[in-house]
């Protein structure tokens, strides 16, 4: 969500253990999502968005950073950048949640796996940032494993390149948002609450609602704010601690992780063209880490 403040600043333990975090906790999210998967996807999104402001709005409170969204709310200017950072980062919430109650759990990793490579391709295209013929040649290993499941399958993994779009525009569009991480995300969650408190009561209203049907997804649905918050505010205040460098690589635990729940405890099916797009991702994985690893040291 956040790049640290500068890649050339050394890591810090506190940083490392708020980056691990966030990752296994965003790992582990399949599982959680897995057990609304009798809950429509709006219905969780909207619980992911009601139960979050508390969460966000009590950790600003704590940690003394209230004064920042009260200004924000002031600024016109400033709420039209959060609504559309806050659009896009729901719209890729429900297609998360959507991917992982009916199956796609794989194409979800995969978008994951390739957020960073498009992201490195978006800074080029859009900021005129230079690319190293190393990442050149893993954006380029990607997109080729792409066409090739969109070959193969007959279809372009939607899931995959939808996750990926959203959740690459949010962070850039994110970076230009004056704001400090923790209050950015309370800020978006606040401008979307109109919408979820509607939608929540149309769905009591007419007699939909699965909160207050039962106590395990009623808890399921209430603890939503707790893993949708927490871990983006543990992410983007360990990312300040730690080097690009070090993010670059830590970045690629969740997408493994999901994968991994996918085929093992899930079960879906890993067919020919998986088998040869993802170890084909993974490579350019390696070659972009690689560079970037190199980048940082250069800058030593």
């Amino acid at each position: 969500m956040t790049q640290p403040s500068s890649p050339d600043s050394g890591d810090s333990l506190k940083g490392f253990g708020y980056a691990l975090a966030a990752y296994l906790l965003w790992g582990f999210l399949p599982l959680y999502m897995k057990a609304l998967a009798d809950v429509p996807t709006l219905e969780v999104l909207a619980h992911r968005i009601l139960w979050s402001v508390p969460v966000a709005l009590a950790i600003l409170v704590w940690l003394g950073r209230t004064d920042d969204l009260r200004a924000a709310l002031r600024n016109p200017r400033l709420l039209g950048m959060a609504a559309i950072t806050a659009a896009l980062i729901s719209v890729n919430w429900a297609i998360y949640v959507w991917a992982i109650q009916t199956g796609h759990a794989l194409e979800a990793a995969l978008g994951y796996y390739i957020n960073p490579l498009f992201s490195v391709f978006l800074g080029a295209v859009l900021l005129g940032e230079k690319l190293r013929p190393a990442q050149w040649a893993a954006i380029g290993l990607a997109a080729v494993a792409v066409a090739m499941l969109t070959w193969e399958q007959g279809r372009l993994p939607l899931v995959a390149l939808s996750l990926t779009l959203t959740w690459g525009f949010y962070a850039y569009f994110k970076k230009s948002l004056p704001l400090g991480p923790n209050q950015g995300f309370t800020l978006e969650v606040m401008l979307l609450l109109p919408l979820a408190i509607g939608y929540c009561g149309w769905l009591v209203a007419t007699g939909q609602s699965s909160f207050g049907g039962g106590a395990g997804v009623t808890a399921l649905l209430a603890g939503c704010g707790v893993v949708t918050a927490v871990p983006l505010m543990l992410y983007a205040n360990g990312a300040k601690l730690l080097r690009l460098s070090t993010i670059g690589i830590m970045q690629y635990i969740a997408p493994t992780m999901i994968f991994l729940t996918a085929v093992f405890l899930f079960g879906e099916p890993f067919g020919r063209a998986r088998a040869i797009a993802f170890p084909m991702i993974w490579a350019a994985l390696v070659i972009y880490t690689w560079s970037l690893i190199r980048q940082a040291r250069a800058r030593h």
